[in-house]
């Protein structure tokens, strides 16, 4: 069933051209298609969003203590609650069903899109994710990756020795999103050719995305990039008076975002 479901996945690539990669060979040679423009090919985010601190308020507590602002879309942008789903994964070279809601009011979630299975720049990440499972799990965080891909396809690819370009076993559940429903409800569908762009979201406790990035088909992601943005995440989670300045790691000084205390971290740089 398994070969089957690639080889069939090996027919549909070769026969659309605007695909991964060249459908000649898996020469260094082939290339990677990129749309010339992303935002063209979904409609315009209209977003709204109230600051939930006075804007004019000479209150610095109160600027202090709500140093957040929750968007308002019926798309999943940043402040947004997580569209949920249900879908059948692999993990453990098992089938199973992965709801996304089942992880609500326990665990930080980290949900990654990537293009297609047996192609390239995808098994470095899915890989480096797995290598460093154990890094998130102390950060009480579960990694989900997603593709429109089957979960035949998944369970050849994780069958496939690292070496041949396969992933091997993984520490974390590939979920397939053959209907592409979970890729559109996160705005990272490509219409015309079927696939996801490279999407990251880290989803909070509360269900809510706090933080999300799309890169094209060619830019593979940082692991490190990623579980520092989530370490700032909680950070300011459990300090909510204080704010991240770029590149913050943990153990580093934080920032108070008021006029006359944020000169304290200014002063100290």
């Amino acid at each position: 069933m398994a070969s089957s479901a690639v080889s069939a996945s090996a027919a549909f690539i070769s026969s659309n051209p605007k695909t991964l990669f060249s459908p000649k060979s898996l020469s260094s040679s082939s290339a990677l298609f990129i749309p010339n423009s992303p935002n063209a090919l979904r409609k315009p985010l209209r977003t709204s969003f109230s600051p939930s601190f006075p804007l004019n308020s000479r209150s610095h507590s109160s600027l202090r203590t709500s140093f957040t602002v929750n968007a308002s879309s019926e798309l999943p942008l940043v402040g947004n609650t997580a569209p949920d789903f249900e879908a059948e994964a692999v993990f453990d070279q098992e089938f199973i069903k992965v709801k996304l809601s089942e992880y609500i009011g326990k665990k930080y979630v980290i949900l990654f899109f990537y293009p297609l299975d047996f192609t390239f720049v995808c098994p470095t990440e899915i890989t480096a994710f797995s290598d460093r499972h154990a890094e998130f799990e102390e950060l009480n965080t579960e990694i989900l990756g997603v593709s429109v891909d089957s979960v035949f396809s998944h369970l050849a690819w994780v069958q496939t020795d690292r070496k041949s370009g396969g992933l091997g076993d993984l520490k974390y559940p590939l979920i397939s999103d053959v209907t592409k429903s979970i890729s559109k409800s996160y705005g990272v569908l490509i219409p015309d050719q079927g696939i996801a762009l490279r999407g990251l979201f880290i989803i909070d406790k509360e269900g809510v995305i706090q933080h999300s990035t799309i890169n094209n088909l060619a830019i593979g992601r940082s692991v490190d990039e990623t579980k520092r943005t989530l370490q700032a995440l909680q950070y300011v989670q459990e300090n909510p008076d204080e704010v991240c300045p770029a590149g913050w790691k943990p153990g580093e000084k934080s920032m108070k975002p008021d006029p006359k205390l944020s000169k304290e971290y200014f002063a100290a740089v």
